[in-house]
């Protein structure tokens, strides 16, 4: 299903998703002035159509996880068979194949140190026609994570402010969850949307216990709640991934005026001869190329740009994409 085959009313609801993935339907159709019925048949039809689906994450520096990016080169005729099985591994959140279908980029969110080491050392080396491997540990994000995607521009501003969420009050010690909150966390990866009753006979808690946990892992900043999408689903046909090459002086402010353009969905300082990663979603290649030459071509400090553009989604924040859908991943044995 392609863009215009979404109304405008479809784009405002997931804008509002992407603000409060977690919001009550009622306080959705408050906001976007339509009937609770309005809006629980469209989220219904975008959700079971695999166009969209609320996911909760957690937030790696907050957790203490590991994350990188990686990037692995193939044999032309191996690359698809060796990001989906990277796309099954639950610690790989995104995965996605570029430059001729040889180059596949991934994140990963590794819970030690062993485990993203293992993966790195052991079993990529290992793969039969894997032909290179380099990582990138990713050392600041910029945009990305709990910061929503401001690609989408549809809901007045009132409404934006009416559906924000106070910024978490933990503090920038390491969290860490319990087997409770894990067990939550399990089960809001798959539907960030389910509800407490069903979150409560999951895990054994009553209802007012469940609400209180999840409400706090938010608060935290330990968990956040993602709206994940096939860019294409929207209309927007360049995907690409841009590895830069900053003067470390200028590397912040470059990072963050990046991180601050509405195409950019993530941007964040990596280790690597390659300082600095983004990944750029535009309408298509000519607003690409006017991306690249007015906007990342005015900021100062660059001295490469490599632009990679994505072929084909495999895996966004946990999701299989099949056919440009949404799926569910397979359980974790």
């Amino acid at each position: 299903m392609k863009d215009a085959e979404l109304d405008s009313f479809d784009l405002a609801l997931i804008q509002a998703l992407m603000i409060d993935g977690r919001a009550p339907f009622s306080r959705l159709a408050q906001v976007l002035e339509v009937s609770d019925q309005t809006v629980v048949r469209r989220y219904r039809r975008l959700r079971t159509g695999g166009l969209v689906r609320v996911v909760a994450l957690p937030n790696g520096r907050r957790v203490g996880l590991f994350e990188s990016w990686l990037r692995v080169q193939c044999a032309p005729d191996a690359s698809l068979a060796v990001a989906e099985a990277l796309a099954r591994r639950p610690d790989v959140a995104w995965v996605n194949l570029g430059s001729g279908g040889t180059d596949i980029h991934c994140a990963t969110r590794a819970r030690t140190r062993e485990d993203r080491d293992g993966l790195l050392l052991d079993k990529l080396p290992r793969t039969r026609r894997v032909t290179g491997v380099s990582a990138h540990t990713i050392l600041r994000m910029y945009t990305g994570g709990p910061e929503c995607w401001f690609g989408l521009d549809v809901l007045r501003p009132d409404q934006v402010a009416a559906l924000e969420q106070p910024a978490p009050t933990g503090g920038t010690e390491r969290y860490t969850m319990d087997a409770t909150e894990l067990a939550l966390l399990a089960l809001l990866r798959r539907d960030g949307r389910t509800g407490f009753p069903e979150l409560a006979r999951a895990t054994g808690l009553s209802e007012s216990t469940a609400r209180r946990r999840v409400e706090r892992l938010r608060a935290e900043g330990a968990v956040y709640f993602d709206v994940e999408i096939v860019p294409g689903t929207l209309g927007f046909e360049a995907e690409t991934v841009l590895m830069l090459t900053v003067q470390p002086a200028l590397l912040a402010e470059v990072g963050a005026a990046l991180g601050g353009y509405p195409e950019v969905p993530f941007a964040a300082a990596v280790t690597g001869t390659a300082n600095l990663l983004a990944v750029v979603i535009c309408r298509d290649t000519d607003a690409l190329y006017t991306f690249l030459t007015e906007r990342v071509g005015a900021l100062p400090g660059i001295r490469q740009v490599e632009v990679v553009p994505t072929l084909r989604n495999i895996k966004r924040a946990g999701m299989l994409v099949e056919d440009g859908r949404l799926v569910d991943p397979p359980p974790v044995p």
